[in-house]
């Protein structure tokens, strides 16, 4: 028996995990097969089109009936800055030289969409049983339309405070995104990422501030970081990185290459891919323009101009462009993503009742 059954019973699933939304990786397939195994499977809808998502729900729908998840970005657009667009440009001219490409080209700009009215219609139309947000809460009004049709509301803190704030502003559960994990950071209420938090040292400490239930995140990709989560108060898990191994997960061979090769200390927040702070694989571009650069343009605009270099380096095989995105966790098991959710499920589930007798 689980020892907190809150998130099974709140999400109507079977096991306390919940298929992290990577955007890029995860479409209908892997969703899929988590909801199958009985954990809540999650569409990340951030870099979808309207009509990708509505197919990719139809997909899901069709092979299954369990709980779903839809995932957004609820960042706000930048405004206009063509000094530090310039700037990274001049930053990034010795590379396109060096591949023979025209510094001035014109490039496509990078787009993440975020959370709006027209997203809101798919959540009411696709009536999903949760919706999470990433950097904090859409508008009030848009919050209301989703809670309107049922939902539960969840979404990512970094910090006791923005769990609190996320508590203050409705979230039926809360994401407690320890600095460990993969992927873009859900920070929103400051712009440093210098003092984040480990996440077995924020977790007891959201536990203890918060009325609701919350989910682990971080480094977690075996039945010891289960039964520790659970032991420091969370009542679910999300698990990110140790589904990137399975079959499922739209990777390049590249990123799946670097997924096996790179040690535990080989991670590091970078902000040069997006214009967000994200945790990756460290490589070529993060090493000489970063990790963090103060010329990288506001998220997510940075990653328009690299588009470029990535098509030319990947063409040549090498990763040196493109974010390898990856939590500090080493878990490396090429299982299906069924399979691989059933198997940490009844590892952890042993592993907790030992423990308990």
């Amino acid at each position: 028996m689980w020892p907190d059954r809150r998130i099974q019973e709140l999400f109507g699933i079977e096991l306390p995990i919940v298929q992290a939304p990577m955007a890029g990786p995860t479409l209908a397939e892997m969703v899929i097969g988590a909801a199958r195994a009985g954990a809540l499977g999650s569409l990340p809808c951030a870099l979808l089109s309207l009509e990708q998502a509505h197919e990719q729900c139809r997909l899901i729908r069709e092979a299954t009936d369990r709980p779903l998840n839809l995932n957004f970005f609820c960042h706000r657009p930048p405004a206009p800055d063509p000094a530090r667009d310039a700037a990274w440009r001049e930053r990034l001219a010795p590379y396109y030289r060096e591949f023979g490409l025209d510094p001035a080209m014109p490039v496509s700009p990078s787009n993440r969409a975020p959370f709006d009215a027209q997203w809101c219609e798919l959540v009411e139309q696709q009536r999903p049983r949760v919706v999470s947000f990433h950097f904090g809460l859409p508008d009030a009004d848009l919050l209301q339309r989703v809670r309107a049709t049922g939902a539960r509301v969840i979404s990512s803190a970094t910090t006791v405070a923005e769990a609190r704030w996320l508590e203050q502003h409705g979230c039926d559960a809360i994401i407690a995104q320890g600095a460990e994990a993969g992927g873009h950071r859900g920070v929103f209420l400051s712009d440093d990422v210098s003092t984040q938090v480990g996440l077995f040292a924020l977790l007891p400490q959201i536990v203890d501030a918060v009325d609701v239930p919350v989910i682990a995140a971080g480094a977690i990709g075996d039945a010891r970081g289960i039964a520790a989560a659970f032991a420091l108060g969370a009542a679910a898990v999300q698990i990110g990185t140790a589904y990137l191994f399975c079959p499922e997960a739209k990777i390049s061979p590249l990123h799946r290459r670097a997924l096996f090769d790179a040690r535990e200390d080989e991670t590091a927040l970078t902000n040069v891919f997006t214009g967000r702070p994200a945790r990756g694989i460290v490589n070529r571009l993060m090493r000489e323009a970063g990790p963090l650069s103060p010329l990288a343009p506001a998220f997510p605009l940075a990653g328009g101009a690299l588009a470029p270099l990535r098509a030319k380096a990947e063409a040549a095989g090498a990763a040196d462009f493109m974010p390898l995105w990856s939590g500090q966790a080493r878990y490396r098991r090429e299982l299906s993503t069924y399979e691989l959710t059933r198997a940490l499920a009844r590892e952890a589930l042993a592993l907790i009742g030992t423990r308990a007798s």
